[in-house]
């Protein structure tokens, strides 16, 4: 019957559900159980007392997805064969139309789930209501959220009535706020059953709880969130002035708390100088607590390898700090020491030739199939049979590979890239370029690199899943979401060829293995695309549409742009021009692929690093150190390191829940914030060069509907803006739409595809987002620095890739960003 369970079709959920209730109301049930049933029944107090017949399923109450309501309870049931009968459309109710697609858009199999049923005294309440052990909205844990109203809970739950509702603080018991409802219908009991009556005038508006009442409940509601040790969705009754609990169950997607932020900026030394520049790009967001002290010092240690490999400098800790963080957000200290400005000027200045002849091979040669070489190792590992000091060991190797490869990027690809752009840029503008001449970017285009192959293999895939039209129909109608659950399973979608459905499922695994580990953000606590591959499988539609450019005839029409500018401009120089226009162009044109190369395999590593960092999180969630394995991301390396040897030794671990749940609302709280693109602000020049052009527009506001950045693909176009502020908003992309978003790493490049222009917080006319901007032919303005806190999606926006101002036209709807 779930063969034939189409999501996008109710009529086909409705069938399917329909044929296995048939199935349960013709099934007999079992002999044993039902005598079992029957007994425990007779046992209960009375005579044919009256029960409440609850359902309780596997999939219920999941960190993620509550699944409320998608199951039946049946209240005020009286008899060994009617409690028979509603065991049995209890079972039943796990199968129902709107239960199957809630567990198929929520990504949880059929075969994994269950459903028991809890038979429990009726309580025939005069009142009843939910009680919250934290408070939903702002996610406090030191107050119980109460709502209440008259006659049976079914009210509230079902939503047929408007509650009173109480804050009360959990440690004294004393009411916070009190709203009071009119109350106009109740739940109430007849026989057999339950049914909607109208409240007694005279109580619709009086309070259903005194205060005393409320504190008792909240007392009541803290011990049942000390017994499990979480926050706790409670259902509660009163009859005679008793107040009972019936039900009590985890409380699902509940907010980290709130907390007082600052938002100064303070400098680790006072005198230094910061900015968001070069490989911090890549870290929009604050960084988590793991990365911040763990892959943040494998970079620092990275770059020093480096400068002892290539510059011969000193392996003394010299440039130790140079990548750091302040209030949370990372920053490259470029201030230096006299003794460092010594080593600078002694050794590496003197050795920087040799850098940029060796820079390459070293990249090519040594740090990247160091990095690969590692992270094949540990991928050859069973981690579950690995010890808490294995998995630790594995963590730091393929953290210590990252930082090496990382930084051997930075110093021999990304940096000496960016500089031969520039420098090829302002030569050729400066000494070469005529009107009517193509623009310098037109020279270093076209050529390949690994987004644009990963590109090409997608569109093949497209390609492919055109020839089969139930496949491409199925792929088009079906949300995304839907799609990635169905690629993790055994089943086909109805309709769909089984061998067809498991030839997409191995091609579109291939792509995984070969893209999938393109960083979105290059903090490792962040996802991947084969966690998280929306944004794929939208720019797979776009080209089964026949939507977007085929990257093949993009990258042959750039390349005969290329060409033809060579045939038109080289020809004319002559002497010095010539041999400057070459060397400059040469030296581009071989950094340019690498440099993309090198930013698209920034996370060869992360997945096996995140699954070893799961796997050791899982371990330390068991000895109830942590709620879930991915709390270990909140946590500091050195805590890492003690909960180890904890483990090990067998001694009892201590509780970091609390410390995880500040430091999730600290993350959440700055990252409201708008980082200085420099510390300390306002200076435009640095060691006499003006470095406006490649910082962030700051923190300054807008200049009233307009905000201005880095001009860095030329173009001019009006959308519809899209803002994106990690991959969980990549669903939310529609063709056609404006991307603003704080960066864009080479994960993001099917994004591209989709937008009509780009706009983001930090970069400049080098960065990533510019490069891809161009190849697509979309204007772009990065390095706006408030793009995302100025810009609402839907606003319609226009985007001056040229001029380099991003106007807001929907002037009602815009703020005023401080």
């Amino acid at each position: 019957a779930l063969e034939s369970a189409d999501d996008s079709h109710p009529q086909a959920l409705e069938n399917a559900s329909q044929a296995i209730y048939d199935l349960f109301k013709a099934a007999r049930i079992p002999d044993e159980v039902a005598s079992a049933v029957v007994n425990a029944y007779a046992a209960l107090p009375g005579n044919n007392p009256a029960v409440a017949v609850r359902s309780s399923a596997t999939a219920e109450d999941l960190p993620d997805a509550s699944f409320a309501g998608q199951q039946e309870t049946y209240l005020n049931v009286s008899g060994p064969g009617a409690v028979l009968e509603a065991l049995q459309k209890c079972w039943a109710s796990l199968w129902t139309a709107r239960a199957i697609g809630y567990r198929n858009r929520q990504g949880i199999h059929p075969d994994g789930v269950g459903l028991a049923v809890v038979i429990q005294l009726l309580v025939p309440a005069e009142a009843a209501g939910i009680m919250f052990t934290a408070n939903p909205i702002n996610g406090r844990r030191d107050q119980v959220v109460i709502s209440a109203s008259w006659g049976l809970g079914e009210a509230i739950v079902g939503g047929k009535v408007t509650p009173d509702n109480l804050i009360v603080d959990k440690s004294s018991g004393k009411v916070l706020q009190r709203d009071t409802a009119e109350k106009t219908i109740q739940t109430v009991c007849v026989n057999g059953g339950t049914k909607n009556q109208p409240v007694p005038v005279n109580l619709r508006s009086v309070p259903v709880l005194s205060d005393q009442q409320a504190a008792d409940l909240a007392h009541f509601g803290t011990q049942i969130e000390k017994l499990y040790n979480m926050p706790m969705d409670i259902e509660w009754t009163l009859m005679d002035g008793n107040l009972s609990i019936v039900q009590a169950r985890p409380i699902t997607a509940l907010p980290e708390p709130e907390i007082a932020i600052s938002d100064e900026f303070q400098m680790p030394d006072p005198k230094g100088r910061y900015m968001r520049i070069s490989i911090v790009e890549l870290l929009p967001d604050p960084v988590s607590p793991l990365f911040d002290t763990l892959g943040l010092e494998a970079i620092n240690r990275g770059i020093g390898i480096l400068c002892k490999d290539l510059f011969k400098m000193p392996d003394d800790g010299l440039l130790t700090g140079f990548i750091t963080t302040i209030n949370g957000y990372g920053y490259e200290q470029i201030s230096f020491t006299p003794r460092q400005w010594w080593a600078i000027l002694s050794r590496m200045i003197p050795h920087t030739p040799y850098m940029m002849r060796e820079g390459v091979p070293y990249w090519q040669d040594v740090a990247h199939p160091f990095y690969l070489q590692t992270a094949a190792r540990w991928e050859g590992k069973y981690l579950p049979d690995l010890t808490p000091t294995e998995l630790l060991s594995g963590i730091q190797e393929v953290t210590d590979a990252f930082g090496k490869h990382l930084g051997a990027l930075m110093g021999s690809t990304m940096g000496p890239s960016a500089g031969s752009e520039g420098l090829f840029t302002n030569l050729y503008q400066r000494l070469i370029c005529r009107e009517g001449d193509p623009p310098a970017a037109t020279f270093l285009m076209g050529f390949d690199n690994i987004p644009i192959q990963g590109e090409k293999m997608l569109y093949d895939l497209a390609v492919w899943s055109r020839e089969d039209e139930r496949l491409s129909n199925y792929l088009l109608r079906t949300p995304t979401e839907e799609i990635h659950f169905r690629l993790s399973g055994l089943l086909a979608p109805g309709g769909i060829d089984v061998k067809v459905w498991e030839d997409f499922q191995a091609r579109f695994r291939t792509y995984l293995d070969n893209y999938g580990y393109s960083i979105y953000d290059m903090d490792f606590a962040k996802p991947l695309p084969m966690d998280e591959p929306g944004p794929i499988l939208e720019q797979l539609k776009l080209f089964i549409r026949g939507e977007g450019v085929n990257p093949y005839e993009r990258q042959r029409e750039y390349r005969e742009r290329r060409e033809q500018a060579l045939a038109k401009v080289p020809p004319r120089l002559k002497g010095l021009k010539r041999w400057i226009f070459e060397k400059s162009l040469n030296w581009a044109q071989k950094l340019a692929p690498l440099r993309e190369d090198g930013l698209a395999e920034i996370g060869l590593g992360y997945p096996i690093l995140r699954r070893m960092l799961r796997e050791l999180g899982q371990r330390i969630a068991e000895a109830d150190t942590i709620e879930e394995p991915d709390d270990i991301f909140w946590l500091e390396f050195p805590e890492v390191q003690t909960l180890v040897d904890e483990l090990e030794s067998g001694i009892k671990v201590g509780n970091y829940r609390p410390a995880v749940r500040e430091r999730k609302a600290l993350w959440q709280g700055r990252k409201r914030l708008t980082p200085p693109s420099q510390l300390p602000e306002g200076k435009q020049k640095y060691m006499g060069f003006n470095i406006e052009a490649h910082l962030a527009g700051g923190s300054g506001g807008a200049e009233g509907n307009t905000i201005k950045g880095v001009p860095t693909s030329p173009g001019r176009v009006t959308g519809i803006a899209r803002v994106l502020h990690g991959s969980e908003d990549f669903d939310t992309m529609q063709p056609g739409d404006i991307l603003v978003a704080g960066i864009t790493t080479p994960a993001w490049t099917p994004l591209f595809a989709m937008a009509a222009g780009v706009v983001t917080d930090i970069g400049g006319p080098l960065s990533h987002g510019s490069i891809i901007a161009r190849e697509y032919g979309i204007p772009a303005v990065l390095g706006t620095g408030v793009g995302t806190k100025f810009i609402q999606s839907g606003q319609r926006v226009t985007v001056d890739g040229s001029a380099g101002t991003v106007t807001v036209l929907d002037r009602e709807s815009s703020k005023a960003v401080r």
